[in-house]
Protein backbone atom coordinates (compact mmCIF):
# COMPACT_ATOMS: atom_id res chain seq x y z
CA UNK A 1 0.00 0.00 0.00
CA UNK A 2 1.21 3.51 -0.75
CA UNK A 3 -0.12 6.64 0.86
CA UNK A 4 1.06 10.17 1.41
CA UNK A 5 3.18 11.25 4.38
CA UNK A 6 4.30 14.68 5.49
CA UNK A 7 7.75 15.51 6.81
CA UNK A 8 8.16 17.43 10.04
CA UNK A 9 6.82 20.96 9.75
CA UNK A 10 5.22 20.23 6.35
CA UNK A 11 8.54 20.89 4.65
CA UNK A 12 8.31 18.17 2.03
CA UNK A 13 5.78 15.67 0.75
CA UNK A 14 7.23 12.16 0.57
CA UNK A 15 5.92 8.72 -0.32
CA UNK A 16 5.41 6.11 2.33
CA UNK A 17 7.69 3.14 2.06
CA UNK A 18 5.80 -0.15 1.78
CA UNK A 19 5.43 -2.15 4.95
CA UNK A 20 7.55 -5.26 5.35
CA UNK A 21 4.69 -7.05 7.06
CA UNK A 22 4.03 -10.36 5.35
CA UNK A 23 7.02 -10.05 3.01
CA UNK A 24 9.83 -12.56 2.80
CA UNK A 25 12.61 -10.73 4.63
CA UNK A 26 16.24 -11.83 4.21
CA UNK A 27 17.70 -14.04 6.92
CA UNK A 28 21.32 -12.85 7.13
CA UNK A 29 22.44 -12.72 10.77
CA UNK A 30 23.68 -9.15 10.56
CA UNK A 31 20.25 -7.76 9.66
CA UNK A 32 19.27 -8.12 13.32
CA UNK A 33 22.63 -7.43 14.94
CA UNK A 34 23.67 -4.58 17.19
CA UNK A 35 27.43 -4.02 16.84
CA UNK A 36 29.95 -2.74 19.37
CA UNK A 37 32.89 -0.88 17.81
CA UNK A 38 35.91 -1.66 20.01
CA UNK A 39 39.49 -0.42 20.03
CA UNK A 40 41.32 -3.32 21.67
CA UNK A 41 44.19 -1.14 22.90
CA UNK A 42 41.76 0.93 24.96
CA UNK A 43 39.05 -1.52 25.97
CA UNK A 44 40.55 -3.64 28.75
CA UNK A 45 44.03 -4.67 29.88
CA UNK A 46 44.13 -8.30 31.00
CA UNK A 47 44.51 -9.10 34.69
CA UNK A 48 46.33 -12.41 34.21
CA UNK A 49 48.83 -13.76 31.71
CA UNK A 50 51.95 -12.32 30.08
CA UNK A 51 50.35 -8.99 29.05
CA UNK A 52 48.59 -8.26 32.34
CA UNK A 53 49.01 -4.78 33.75
CA UNK A 54 51.15 -3.39 30.94
CA UNK A 55 48.71 -0.51 30.36
CA UNK A 56 47.67 -1.71 26.91
CA UNK A 57 44.34 -3.37 26.20
CA UNK A 58 44.57 -6.86 24.75
CA UNK A 59 42.49 -9.79 23.55
CA UNK A 60 42.51 -11.59 26.89
CA UNK A 61 41.33 -8.38 28.51
CA UNK A 62 38.41 -8.38 26.09
CA UNK A 63 37.57 -11.96 27.03
CA UNK A 64 37.48 -10.93 30.69
CA UNK A 65 35.00 -8.16 29.91
CA UNK A 66 32.69 -10.03 27.51
CA UNK A 67 29.96 -10.44 30.10
CA UNK A 68 29.59 -6.66 30.09
CA UNK A 69 28.79 -6.77 26.37
CA UNK A 70 26.65 -9.92 26.42
CA UNK A 71 26.68 -12.60 29.10
CA UNK A 72 24.96 -15.12 26.85
CA UNK A 73 21.93 -15.44 29.12
CA UNK A 74 18.76 -13.96 27.57
CA UNK A 75 17.08 -13.98 30.99
CA UNK A 76 19.45 -11.35 32.42
CA UNK A 77 19.35 -7.63 31.72
CA UNK A 78 22.59 -6.49 33.35
CA UNK A 79 24.69 -6.78 30.17
CA UNK A 80 24.63 -4.30 27.30
CA UNK A 81 23.08 -6.87 24.99
CA UNK A 82 25.09 -6.31 21.80
CA UNK A 83 25.29 -9.28 19.44
CA UNK A 84 28.37 -8.44 17.36
CA UNK A 85 31.75 -6.76 17.77
CA UNK A 86 33.84 -4.84 15.27
CA UNK A 87 37.49 -4.94 16.33
CA UNK A 88 39.64 -2.11 15.03
CA UNK A 89 42.89 -3.46 13.49
CA UNK A 90 44.46 -6.25 15.53
CA UNK A 91 47.20 -7.30 13.10
CA UNK A 92 50.91 -6.65 13.56
CA UNK A 93 51.69 -2.96 13.05
CA UNK A 94 54.32 -0.39 14.11
CA UNK A 95 51.62 2.17 15.02
CA UNK A 96 49.27 2.36 17.99
CA UNK A 97 46.20 2.48 15.72
CA UNK A 98 47.13 -0.49 13.54
CA UNK A 99 46.04 0.84 10.17
CA UNK A 100 49.55 0.35 8.73
CA UNK A 101 49.95 -3.40 8.81
CA UNK A 102 53.22 -5.32 8.56
CA UNK A 103 51.84 -8.88 8.85
CA UNK A 104 48.24 -9.60 7.96
CA UNK A 105 48.27 -13.12 9.38
CA UNK A 106 49.70 -12.32 12.80
CA UNK A 107 48.02 -10.69 15.80
CA UNK A 108 49.80 -7.57 17.05
CA UNK A 109 52.03 -8.80 19.94
CA UNK A 110 50.76 -5.97 22.17
CA UNK A 111 47.34 -7.63 21.92
CA UNK A 112 48.38 -11.26 22.31
CA UNK A 113 48.64 -14.18 19.92
CA UNK A 114 46.67 -15.88 17.19
CA UNK A 115 45.62 -18.44 19.77
CA UNK A 116 44.28 -15.63 21.97
CA UNK A 117 42.19 -14.52 19.02
CA UNK A 118 40.82 -18.04 18.54
CA UNK A 119 39.81 -18.11 22.19
CA UNK A 120 38.17 -14.69 21.94
CA UNK A 121 36.09 -15.77 18.96
CA UNK A 122 35.09 -18.99 20.71
CA UNK A 123 34.07 -17.10 23.86
CA UNK A 124 32.10 -14.60 21.78
CA UNK A 125 30.30 -17.28 19.81
CA UNK A 126 29.33 -19.05 23.03
CA UNK A 127 27.58 -15.83 24.08
CA UNK A 128 25.91 -15.26 20.72
CA UNK A 129 28.33 -12.52 19.71
CA UNK A 130 29.69 -12.38 16.15
CA UNK A 131 33.16 -10.95 15.50
CA UNK A 132 34.20 -8.88 12.49
CA UNK A 133 37.69 -7.53 11.88
CA UNK A 134 38.93 -4.24 10.48
CA UNK A 135 40.48 -5.30 7.18
CA UNK A 136 42.75 -2.73 5.54
CA UNK A 137 42.98 -3.63 1.85
CA UNK A 138 43.66 -0.16 0.44
CA UNK A 139 47.20 0.05 1.80
CA UNK A 140 49.73 -1.54 4.14
CA UNK A 141 52.75 -0.31 6.12
CA UNK A 142 55.85 0.79 4.25
CA UNK A 143 57.63 -1.60 6.61
CA UNK A 144 55.70 -4.56 5.17
CA UNK A 145 58.08 -7.02 3.43
CA UNK A 146 55.93 -6.88 0.29
CA UNK A 147 56.47 -3.15 -0.09
CA UNK A 148 60.17 -3.34 0.73
CA UNK A 149 60.56 -5.94 -2.01
CA UNK A 150 58.57 -3.79 -4.43
CA UNK A 151 61.12 -0.97 -4.28
CA UNK A 152 63.23 -3.00 -6.70
CA UNK A 153 61.78 -2.48 -10.22
CA UNK A 154 62.85 -6.01 -11.11
CA UNK A 155 60.95 -7.58 -8.22
CA UNK A 156 57.78 -9.55 -9.02
CA UNK A 157 56.13 -7.48 -6.30
CA UNK A 158 57.01 -4.12 -7.85
CA UNK A 159 53.61 -4.07 -9.56
CA UNK A 160 51.81 -4.83 -6.30
CA UNK A 161 52.08 -1.12 -5.50
CA UNK A 162 51.58 2.05 -7.55
CA UNK A 163 54.91 3.36 -8.81
CA UNK A 164 55.31 6.15 -11.37
CA UNK A 165 58.22 8.10 -12.80
CA UNK A 166 55.92 10.98 -13.73
CA UNK A 167 52.75 10.88 -11.64
CA UNK A 168 49.50 12.24 -13.13
CA UNK A 169 48.57 15.77 -12.16
CA UNK A 170 45.68 18.09 -12.88
CA UNK A 171 42.33 19.28 -11.66
CA UNK A 172 40.61 16.77 -9.42
CA UNK A 173 43.76 15.53 -7.70
CA UNK A 174 43.60 15.29 -3.88
CA UNK A 175 44.36 18.48 -1.99
CA UNK A 176 47.21 16.85 -0.10
CA UNK A 177 50.42 15.04 -0.97
CA UNK A 178 49.83 11.50 -2.23
CA UNK A 179 52.98 10.80 -4.28
CA UNK A 180 56.06 10.13 -2.18
CA UNK A 181 59.76 10.12 -3.06
CA UNK A 182 61.32 8.31 -0.09
CA UNK A 183 62.77 5.63 -2.41
CA UNK A 184 63.38 7.72 -5.53
CA UNK A 185 67.14 7.47 -5.10
CA UNK A 186 66.86 3.69 -5.44
CA UNK A 187 64.53 3.35 -8.42
CA UNK A 188 63.87 6.82 -9.81
CA UNK A 189 60.15 6.50 -9.05
CA UNK A 190 57.53 7.85 -6.69
CA UNK A 191 54.92 5.68 -5.00
CA UNK A 192 51.29 6.40 -4.23
CA UNK A 193 50.04 6.55 -0.64
CA UNK A 194 46.77 8.37 -0.26
CA UNK A 195 46.89 8.81 3.51
CA UNK A 196 50.61 9.07 4.33
CA UNK A 197 54.02 8.09 3.04
CA UNK A 198 54.08 5.29 5.63
CA UNK A 199 50.96 3.74 4.08
CA UNK A 200 51.66 2.84 0.43
CA UNK A 201 48.52 1.88 -1.52
CA UNK A 202 48.19 -1.57 -3.00
CA UNK A 203 47.78 -1.71 -6.77
CA UNK A 204 44.44 -3.52 -6.95
CA UNK A 205 44.88 -3.86 -10.72
CA UNK A 206 47.75 -6.27 -10.02
CA UNK A 207 46.76 -9.93 -10.18
CA UNK A 208 49.50 -10.77 -7.66
CA UNK A 209 48.38 -8.16 -5.14
CA UNK A 210 44.74 -9.17 -5.60
CA UNK A 211 45.55 -12.84 -5.02
CA UNK A 212 47.49 -11.95 -1.85
CA UNK A 213 44.62 -9.82 -0.52
CA UNK A 214 42.12 -12.60 -1.22
CA UNK A 215 44.34 -15.12 0.57
CA UNK A 216 44.90 -13.08 3.73
CA UNK A 217 41.18 -12.32 3.85
CA UNK A 218 40.35 -16.03 3.53
CA UNK A 219 42.67 -16.83 6.44
CA UNK A 220 40.72 -15.02 9.18
CA UNK A 221 37.34 -16.28 7.94
CA UNK A 222 38.28 -19.87 7.15
CA UNK A 223 41.12 -20.67 9.55
CA UNK A 224 40.35 -18.33 12.47
CA UNK A 225 36.50 -18.34 12.42
CA UNK A 226 35.91 -14.59 12.18
CA UNK A 227 32.46 -13.61 10.90
CA UNK A 228 33.31 -10.82 8.48
CA UNK A 229 35.07 -7.56 7.85
CA UNK A 230 34.73 -3.85 8.17
CA UNK A 231 36.54 -2.70 5.02
CA UNK A 232 38.59 0.43 5.57
CA UNK A 233 38.79 3.32 3.09
CA UNK A 234 37.48 1.33 0.13
CA UNK A 235 36.42 4.34 -1.93
CA UNK A 236 40.17 4.91 -2.46
CA UNK A 237 40.87 1.35 -3.56
CA UNK A 238 41.67 2.15 -7.20
CA UNK A 239 42.85 5.45 -8.61
CA UNK A 240 42.22 6.47 -12.21
CA UNK A 241 44.54 9.32 -13.11
CA UNK A 242 43.56 12.12 -10.75
CA UNK A 243 40.30 10.41 -9.77
CA UNK A 244 41.13 9.37 -6.21
CA UNK A 245 37.74 8.15 -4.95
CA UNK A 246 34.92 5.95 -6.24
CA UNK A 247 36.66 5.15 -9.51
CA UNK A 248 34.65 2.91 -11.81
CA UNK A 249 37.11 0.00 -11.51
CA UNK A 250 36.65 -0.10 -7.73
CA UNK A 251 33.16 -1.57 -7.95
CA UNK A 252 33.83 -4.75 -10.00
CA UNK A 253 36.96 -5.46 -7.94
CA UNK A 254 34.95 -5.31 -4.72
CA UNK A 255 32.16 -7.40 -6.23
CA UNK A 256 34.64 -10.18 -6.95
CA UNK A 257 36.16 -9.83 -3.49
CA UNK A 258 32.78 -9.94 -1.77
CA UNK A 259 31.71 -12.96 -3.84
CA UNK A 260 34.96 -14.72 -2.97
CA UNK A 261 34.39 -14.19 0.76
CA UNK A 262 30.88 -15.62 0.37
CA UNK A 263 32.37 -18.67 -1.37
CA UNK A 264 34.60 -19.20 1.66
CA UNK A 265 31.72 -18.70 4.11
CA UNK A 266 28.22 -17.78 2.89
CA UNK A 267 27.56 -16.07 6.25
CA UNK A 268 30.56 -13.74 5.92
CA UNK A 269 29.49 -10.10 6.37
CA UNK A 270 31.17 -7.06 4.83
CA UNK A 271 30.50 -3.46 5.82
CA UNK A 272 32.26 -0.69 3.96
CA UNK A 273 33.67 2.61 5.08
CA UNK A 274 32.76 4.98 2.25
CA UNK A 275 33.03 8.46 3.74
CA UNK A 276 30.70 10.13 1.28
CA UNK A 277 27.16 11.28 0.57
CA UNK A 278 24.27 8.82 0.58
CA UNK A 279 23.93 8.90 -3.21
CA UNK A 280 27.53 7.69 -3.54
CA UNK A 281 27.45 5.17 -0.70
CA UNK A 282 24.37 3.39 -2.03
CA UNK A 283 26.23 2.47 -5.25
CA UNK A 284 28.30 -0.04 -3.25
CA UNK A 285 25.34 -1.98 -1.82
CA UNK A 286 24.65 -4.89 -2.08
CA UNK A 287 27.15 -6.25 -4.60
CA UNK A 288 30.39 -4.54 -3.54
CA UNK A 289 29.61 -4.80 0.18
CA UNK A 290 26.67 -6.10 2.18
CA UNK A 291 26.25 -2.82 4.03
CA UNK A 292 28.00 0.53 4.45
CA UNK A 293 28.20 3.30 7.00
CA UNK A 294 25.64 6.07 6.56
CA UNK A 295 27.55 9.29 7.21
CA UNK A 296 24.74 11.66 6.26
CA UNK A 297 22.43 10.46 9.05
CA UNK A 298 25.34 10.49 11.51
CA UNK A 299 26.07 14.17 10.95
CA UNK A 300 22.40 15.09 10.69
CA UNK A 301 21.69 13.61 14.13
CA UNK A 302 24.11 15.96 15.87
CA UNK A 303 23.00 18.88 13.68
CA UNK A 304 19.36 18.40 14.66
CA UNK A 305 20.11 18.10 18.36
CA UNK A 306 22.44 21.09 18.43
CA UNK A 307 19.98 23.26 16.49
CA UNK A 308 16.90 22.01 18.33
CA UNK A 309 15.18 21.45 14.97
CA UNK A 310 14.10 18.07 13.64
CA UNK A 311 14.37 18.83 9.93
CA UNK A 312 18.02 17.71 9.37
CA UNK A 313 17.57 14.24 10.83
CA UNK A 314 14.06 13.80 9.40
CA UNK A 315 15.33 14.50 5.88
CA UNK A 316 18.39 12.30 6.39
CA UNK A 317 16.34 9.36 7.66
CA UNK A 318 13.90 9.63 4.78
CA UNK A 319 16.76 9.91 2.28
CA UNK A 320 18.52 6.86 3.69
CA UNK A 321 15.32 4.81 3.74
CA UNK A 322 14.70 5.66 0.10
CA UNK A 323 18.30 4.93 -0.92
CA UNK A 324 19.01 1.55 0.64
CA UNK A 325 17.14 -1.71 0.25
CA UNK A 326 15.01 -2.20 3.39
CA UNK A 327 17.10 0.37 5.26
CA UNK A 328 19.94 -2.09 5.85
CA UNK A 329 22.71 0.46 5.95
CA UNK A 330 25.10 0.67 8.92
CA UNK A 331 23.95 3.39 11.30
CA UNK A 332 26.27 5.16 13.70
CA UNK A 333 26.45 8.42 15.63
CA UNK A 334 30.19 8.45 16.27
CA UNK A 335 33.39 6.61 15.40
CA UNK A 336 37.15 6.58 16.00
CA UNK A 337 37.90 9.24 13.37
CA UNK A 338 35.64 12.06 14.60
CA UNK A 339 35.26 13.99 17.84
CA UNK A 340 33.21 11.87 20.21
CA UNK A 341 29.46 12.38 20.13
CA UNK A 342 29.23 13.76 23.67
CA UNK A 343 31.83 16.38 22.81
CA UNK A 344 30.06 17.32 19.58
CA UNK A 345 26.87 17.73 21.62
CA UNK A 346 28.56 20.11 24.06
CA UNK A 347 28.53 17.58 26.90
CA UNK A 348 24.72 17.60 27.06
CA UNK A 349 23.57 14.16 28.22
CA UNK A 350 19.98 14.88 27.22
CA UNK A 351 21.10 15.30 23.62
CA UNK A 352 23.12 12.08 23.85
CA UNK A 353 20.03 10.24 25.10
CA UNK A 354 18.05 11.51 22.12
CA UNK A 355 20.82 10.45 19.72
CA UNK A 356 20.79 6.94 21.18
CA UNK A 357 17.01 6.76 20.93
CA UNK A 358 17.03 7.82 17.29
CA UNK A 359 19.81 5.44 16.29
CA UNK A 360 18.34 2.40 18.04
CA UNK A 361 14.76 2.93 16.87
CA UNK A 362 15.40 4.04 13.28
CA UNK A 363 16.28 1.77 10.32
CA UNK A 364 19.83 0.55 9.84
CA UNK A 365 22.24 -1.87 11.49
CA UNK A 366 23.48 -0.02 14.60
CA UNK A 367 27.18 0.34 15.45
CA UNK A 368 27.99 1.74 18.91
CA UNK A 369 31.49 3.17 19.47
CA UNK A 370 32.95 1.91 22.73
CA UNK A 371 32.27 4.30 25.62
CA UNK A 372 29.44 5.99 23.75
CA UNK A 373 27.02 4.16 26.00
CA UNK A 374 28.42 5.96 29.07
CA UNK A 375 28.95 9.32 27.35
CA UNK A 376 32.73 9.37 27.04
CA UNK A 377 34.13 12.63 25.63
CA UNK A 378 37.06 13.26 23.34
CA UNK A 379 38.27 15.71 20.72
CA UNK A 380 41.13 15.42 18.25
CA UNK A 381 44.03 14.63 18.05
CA UNK A 382 43.02 11.08 17.21
CA UNK A 383 44.58 9.34 20.25
CA UNK A 384 42.28 11.40 22.46
CA UNK A 385 39.25 9.99 20.64
CA UNK A 386 40.49 6.53 21.65
CA UNK A 387 41.30 6.89 25.34
CA UNK A 388 40.92 3.96 27.76
CA UNK A 389 37.43 2.72 28.59
CA UNK A 390 36.13 4.16 31.86
CA UNK A 391 35.15 1.13 33.93
CA UNK A 392 35.47 2.64 37.41
CA UNK A 393 35.95 6.01 39.09
CA UNK A 394 39.71 5.59 39.55
CA UNK A 395 41.08 8.91 38.30
CA UNK A 396 44.38 7.40 37.15
CA UNK A 397 43.41 4.02 35.69
CA UNK A 398 39.59 4.00 35.45
CA UNK A 399 39.60 0.25 36.07
CA UNK A 400 41.17 -0.23 32.64
CA UNK A 401 44.53 -1.52 33.91
CA UNK A 402 46.54 -2.12 37.07
CA UNK A 403 49.49 -0.43 35.42
CA UNK A 404 49.99 2.90 33.68
CA UNK A 405 47.49 3.39 30.82
CA UNK A 406 49.00 3.79 27.36
CA UNK A 407 47.04 7.06 27.12
CA UNK A 408 45.83 9.08 30.08
CA UNK A 409 42.21 8.44 31.01
CA UNK A 410 39.67 11.23 30.62
CA UNK A 411 39.50 13.63 33.57
CA UNK A 412 35.78 12.93 34.00
CA UNK A 413 36.28 9.20 34.70
CA UNK A 414 35.39 9.63 38.42
CA UNK A 415 31.99 11.02 37.43
CA UNK A 416 31.32 9.05 34.25
CA UNK A 417 32.08 5.33 34.35
CA UNK A 418 30.43 1.94 33.97
CA UNK A 419 30.35 1.09 37.68
CA UNK A 420 28.52 4.26 38.58
CA UNK A 421 26.03 4.06 35.74
CA UNK A 422 25.20 0.37 35.90
CA UNK A 423 23.69 0.87 39.35
CA UNK A 424 21.42 3.71 38.21
CA UNK A 425 18.20 2.92 36.29
CA UNK A 426 18.16 6.50 34.96
CA UNK A 427 21.72 6.49 33.59
CA UNK A 428 22.71 6.74 29.94
CA UNK A 429 24.09 3.20 30.13
CA UNK A 430 20.76 1.88 31.42
CA UNK A 431 18.97 3.66 28.57
CA UNK A 432 21.25 1.96 26.04
CA UNK A 433 20.51 -1.43 27.60
CA UNK A 434 16.75 -0.85 27.38
CA UNK A 435 16.90 0.42 23.82
CA UNK A 436 19.08 -2.45 22.59
CA UNK A 437 16.77 -5.05 24.10
CA UNK A 438 13.72 -3.26 22.82
CA UNK A 439 15.13 -3.18 19.30
CA UNK A 440 15.97 -6.87 19.33
CA UNK A 441 12.56 -7.83 20.69
CA UNK A 442 10.58 -5.62 18.32
CA UNK A 443 9.98 -6.68 14.69
CA UNK A 444 8.95 -3.10 13.85
CA UNK A 445 12.14 -1.51 15.20
CA UNK A 446 14.39 -4.24 13.86
CA UNK A 447 13.15 -4.55 10.28
CA UNK A 448 10.04 -2.43 9.98
CA UNK A 449 9.08 0.16 7.41
CA UNK A 450 9.64 3.86 8.05
CA UNK A 451 7.11 6.65 7.76
CA UNK A 452 7.94 10.21 8.76
CA UNK A 453 4.98 11.83 10.51
CA UNK A 454 3.97 15.48 10.62
CA UNK A 455 3.94 17.00 14.12
CA UNK A 456 3.27 20.67 13.46
CA UNK A 457 6.32 21.65 15.55
CA UNK A 458 9.82 21.94 14.11
CA UNK A 459 11.26 20.73 17.43
CA UNK A 460 9.47 17.38 17.37
CA UNK A 461 10.63 14.43 15.29
CA UNK A 462 8.16 11.59 14.81
CA UNK A 463 8.18 8.44 12.72
CA UNK A 464 6.19 5.23 12.54
CA UNK A 465 7.81 1.81 12.19
CA UNK A 466 5.70 -1.19 11.20
CA UNK A 467 6.28 -4.91 10.63
CA UNK A 468 4.57 -8.22 11.30
CA UNK A 469 1.45 -6.56 12.64
CA UNK A 470 3.34 -4.37 15.09
CA UNK A 471 3.25 -0.56 14.92
CA UNK A 472 5.63 1.60 16.92
CA UNK A 473 5.55 5.39 17.00
CA UNK A 474 8.77 7.19 17.95
CA UNK A 475 8.49 10.79 19.16
CA UNK A 476 11.62 12.79 19.99
CA UNK A 477 11.81 16.31 21.36
CA UNK A 478 15.16 17.38 19.89
CA UNK A 479 15.06 20.73 21.69
CA UNK A 480 15.82 21.83 25.21
CA UNK A 481 12.27 23.10 25.66
CA UNK A 482 9.37 21.44 27.40
CA UNK A 483 6.64 21.16 24.79
CA UNK A 484 2.98 20.93 25.73
CA UNK A 485 0.86 22.76 23.17
CA UNK A 486 1.33 23.52 19.50
CA UNK A 487 2.21 20.02 18.36
CA UNK A 488 0.08 17.09 17.35
CA UNK A 489 -0.16 14.06 15.09
CA UNK A 490 -2.87 13.16 12.62
CA UNK A 491 -3.67 9.68 13.91
CA UNK A 492 -6.04 9.02 11.03
CA UNK A 493 -3.26 9.50 8.49
CA UNK A 494 -1.41 6.66 10.19
CA UNK A 495 -4.47 4.43 10.23
CA UNK A 496 -4.71 4.61 14.02
CA UNK A 497 -8.15 4.43 15.63
CA UNK A 498 -8.98 6.07 18.98
CA UNK A 499 -9.79 2.62 20.35
CA UNK A 500 -6.21 1.42 19.87
CA UNK A 501 -4.24 0.55 22.98
CA UNK A 502 -1.06 2.55 23.64
CA UNK A 503 2.05 1.66 25.63
CA UNK A 504 5.26 3.66 26.05
CA UNK A 505 8.11 1.15 25.99
CA UNK A 506 11.19 3.03 27.24
CA UNK A 507 10.26 5.32 30.11
CA UNK A 508 6.90 3.89 31.18
CA UNK A 509 5.22 7.30 30.92
CA UNK A 510 1.46 7.71 30.56
CA UNK A 511 0.06 7.61 27.03
CA UNK A 512 -3.57 8.26 26.25
CA UNK A 513 -6.20 9.37 23.76
CA UNK A 514 -7.36 12.88 24.72
CA UNK A 515 -11.08 13.34 24.44
CA UNK A 516 -12.24 15.08 21.28
CA UNK A 517 -8.88 14.83 19.51
CA UNK A 518 -9.28 16.06 15.97
CA UNK A 519 -7.25 16.31 12.79
CA UNK A 520 -3.60 16.71 13.77
CA UNK A 521 -4.46 17.13 17.45
CA UNK A 522 -3.41 13.73 18.79
CA UNK A 523 -0.89 14.24 21.59
CA UNK A 524 -0.58 10.79 23.16
CA UNK A 525 2.20 11.92 25.47
CA UNK A 526 0.85 15.24 26.66
CA UNK A 527 3.96 17.18 27.61
CA UNK A 528 7.29 16.34 25.96
CA UNK A 529 10.25 16.73 28.29
CA UNK A 530 13.35 18.52 26.96
CA UNK A 531 15.68 16.31 24.91
CA UNK A 532 13.66 13.15 25.44
CA UNK A 533 12.62 10.38 23.09
CA UNK A 534 9.52 8.24 23.53
CA UNK A 535 8.67 4.89 21.94
CA UNK A 536 4.95 4.11 21.82
CA UNK A 537 3.58 0.75 20.75
CA UNK A 538 0.15 1.03 19.11
CA UNK A 539 -2.07 -2.01 19.56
Amino acid sequence: MRAQSLLVGSVLALAWAPSLAGEDTPGAWWHDAVFYHAFVRSFADSTTGPLAGDGIGDLRGMIERLDYLNDGDPETDTDLGVTAIWLMPVFESPSYHGYDITDYKKIEPDYGSNEDFRQLVEACHQRGIRVILDMVINHCSWEHPWFRESVDPDSPKHGWFVWETTPPTGEGAPGHRVWHDQFKSKNGQLYYGFFWHGMPDFNARSAGATEAIFDLSRYWIDDMNADGYRLDAIRHLIEDGVIWANADETFPWLEKYNAYLKSVNPDCFTVGEIWDETEIVKRYIPKSVDSAFEFTTCFATAEALNSGKAKPIAEALQGAWAAYDRGLYASFIGNHDMDRLMSRLGGDEGKARCAATIQLTAPGVPFIYYGEEIGMVGVKPDPDLRRPMQWTGDAQRAGFTTGTPWRAVNPDAPQRNVRRQESSPSSLLSLYKRLIRLRQESPALGRGSLMLVETGDERVLAYLREAEGQRVLVVVNVSGDEIADGWGIDAGAMGVEPSAGLRELVHGVLVYWPGGAGQGDWRPLGRLSPHTGYVVEID
